[in-house]
C-alpha cells in the first residue's frame, strides 16, 4: 500500500495541473470523500479533489510535497507526514490577507490519513499546518 501513496503525493499532489483530472479519476474511488480542518466532508469525487488540488496549488510556484514520516500501513490505513516547499507566487492567483512579496519561499507541513477500499482511496483526512504558512505570508 506504500506505493499507492507515492501515487498519491507524487501523481496526484506534485503532478502535473493539465492532466489532475485523469490522475484523480484514476487513483481514488468514485465515492471518494476528503476532509481538511473544520470542514469534514468538504471534497466529493475525484473532480472535486482535483480541483482542491489546483485551487491549492495556483498561488505557488514549483510547490513539491516531500514524504517526510512514513508511509505507514495498518490494515486498510495509509498514514503519513509530509513537507511542502516552493515559492508564493501572488498575482492572478493571490491569497487573500497575503502581504509577502511574490517569489517569498515557504514551507509547512500536514499529515494524511487515508482510507483504502479496493485499492483505492476511499476517504481522506489531512492536517496541514495551515497557520504556518500564513505566517510566513503576513509576517505574523
Amino acid at each position: 500500500m506504500t506505493s499507492l501513496y507515492d501515487r498519491w503525493l507524487n501523481d496526484l499532489w506534485n503532478g502535473d495541473l493539465d492532466t489532475l483530472d485523469d490522475v484523480a479519476a484514476g487513483l481514488v474511488a468514485e465515492d471518494f470523500t476528503g476532509h481538511w480542518p473544520g470542514r469534514p466532508a468538504l471534497v466529493r469525487g475525484p473532480a472535486a479533489l482535483a480541483e482542491v488540488i489546483r485551487q491549492g496549488r495556483l498561488p505557488f510556484e514549483g510547490l513539491t510535497f516531500t514524504a517526510e514520516v512514513g508511509p505507514l500501513a495498518e490494515g486498510n490505513l495509509i498514514a503519513a507526514r509530509w513537507s511542502a516547499r516552493g515559492a508564493y507566487a501572488g498575482g492572478a492567483h493571490a491569497l487573500p490577507g497575503v502581504t509577502a512579496a511574490p517569489g517569498t519561499a515557504v514551507e509547512f507541513h500536514g499529515h494524511d490519513l487515508l482510507r483504502i477500499e479496493d485499492g483505492r482511496p476511499v476517504e481522506y483526512w489531512v492536517i496541514s499546518e495551515a497557520e504556518q504558512l500564513m505566517a510566513q505570508l503576513t509576517g505574523a
